[in-house]
């Protein structure tokens, strides 16, 4: 506690309250993505990733049923402080009947329900638009042929009553987002039509009304995917006019964006004009790599602008990666971790002060003192707000995760 008082004393002096920041901190809720436990396989054994989708490595210990995944995100929940959410693809439904992807119901995901209901977790969810034999040539929504696209409208609309349902039982809003892989491997003849067939088909499944209290809707862009290098139907200029016109969320993957963009820029323009928008976060290494997410400059601004802008509840925040080539409850560790840290670090942050600053021009003292708080022991704060938690502090975690590996993942061949 002495540590802990130090550090009260020394923000208190840029005129920052630990505990309010800890108490805004407990009420963040992060939706952890189930597809990093067993490299966005699921269960519908459709085959390989397509779709712009890669994940690499061949780390040992991959979870290869519903019940080695629930095990292994529960083995991850113990070492993360807070109450959070979980996020799952339309593929990971659980039910002996095989049913197609237009087909689904919340009675395929009765299993996931259930699980979170007993641990206090929401549930966000995603239609899987890639992976199926009717994505297989990069086109979903937009496809030139209505067969196509009437099944992927079809499928879309499930889902959207698929999380309206975890939403009412839950008593937690469910995010329901909208991402398609649709574009061309090379330079298209005509960019205008898919774009509008992508606008048409999110037209019909929007227009089924859905419960707005219980019910999130999101829509994603992507600059490109692997693959679909040359054109993306669904880029960020179409998203982010579509969302405004239709009143649904903008979502922003930081990974989708050129290596030179911030999103951490993008939210405050975002906000001025949106009530709330959405975010994955991930960790693009020059392109939409889906790394583990790190404690960088580009998380840290992420939490900074959604923090400067007072936005914790009109920000949904979700992970989003998957990384094979390391213990997959570690990655998931890391990452959640990193984006709670992230936050903290923002919560300690005298923004007012330095707005002031900003203001009246003395921008050499605000350049200062944004360094200087970086070695400020955010690091201590972050322990109490563990503790406080029943989670390991620092590094202690590690010593569980390598148990669970040796008792439990090493074991699964």
């Amino acid at each position: 506690m002495a540590r802990l008082d130090d550090a009260k004393e020394m923000y208190e002096n840029l005129g920052v309250d630990v505990d309010k920041a800890l108490a805004k901190l407990q009420k963040v809720k992060i939706s952890m993505h189930c597809w990093q436990g067993d490299d966005v396989c699921g269960f519908e054994n459709s085959g390989d990733l397509s779709g712009g989708i890669a994940t690499t490595g061949n780390y040992p210990g991959k979870a290869r049923t519903p019940d080695e995944l629930m095990d292994d995100i529960d083995q991850a929940l113990r070492l993360i402080p807070g109450k959070h959410k979980l996020n799952l693809h339309s593929i990971y439904a659980i039910t002996d009947e095989k049913p197609e992807r237009d087909a689904l119901e919340p009675r395929h995901f009765k299993k996931w329900q259930d699980f979170a209901k007993e641990r206090g977790l929401g549930l966000d969810f995603n239609p899987t638009f890639f992976s199926h034999p009717k994505a297989a040539d990069g086109l979903t929504l937009s496809h030139p042929d209505a067969k196509i696209r009437k099944f992927w409208i079809r499928h879309a609309k499930c889902c959207r009553a698929i999380a309206e349902h975890f939403g009412k039982k839950l008593g937690i809003p469910s995010l329901n987002n909208i991402w398609v892989p649709d574009g061309f491997k090379d330079i298209p003849a005509d960019r205008l039509s898919p774009r509008k067939r992508l606008r048409d088909s999110l037209d019909e499944i929007f227009d089924e009304k859905r419960d707005g209290k219980y019910l999130y809707d999101s829509v994603e862009s992507k600059l490109f995917g692997l693959g679909l290098e040359a054109c993306t139907v669904g880029s960020h200029e179409f998203y982010m006019n579509y969302a405004a016109k239709r009143g649904v969320l903008c979502l922003l993957d930081n990974g989708h964006f050129h290596p030179t963009e911030s999103v951490g820029d993008k939210i405050p323009s975002m906000l001025l004009f949106n009530d709330m928008m959405a975010l994955h976060v991930s960790r693009p290494v020059r392109w939409d790599s889906d790394h583990v997410v790190l404690l960088n400059d580009d998380l840290r601004e992420i939490a900074n602008e959604i923090v400067r802008c007072n936005a914790l509840d009109k920000v949904l925040i979700a992970l989003d990666y998957f990384d094979a080539s390391v213990n997959r409850v570690a990655a998931w560790v890391v990452g959640m971790r990193n984006m709670q840290k992230a936050i903290l670090a923002a919560l300690l942050t005298p923004w007012k002060e330095f707005a002031k600053l900003q203001n009246e021009g003395r921008s050499y003292e605000l350049m200062a003192l944004m360094e200087e708080l970086r070695t400020y022991p955010m690091g201590d704060v972050w322990n109490a707000f563990c503790e406080m938690n029943n989670v390991p502090v620092m590094q202690n975690w590690l010593t569980d995760v390598k148990q669970y590996e040796q008792d439990v993942q090493r074991k699964r061949g």
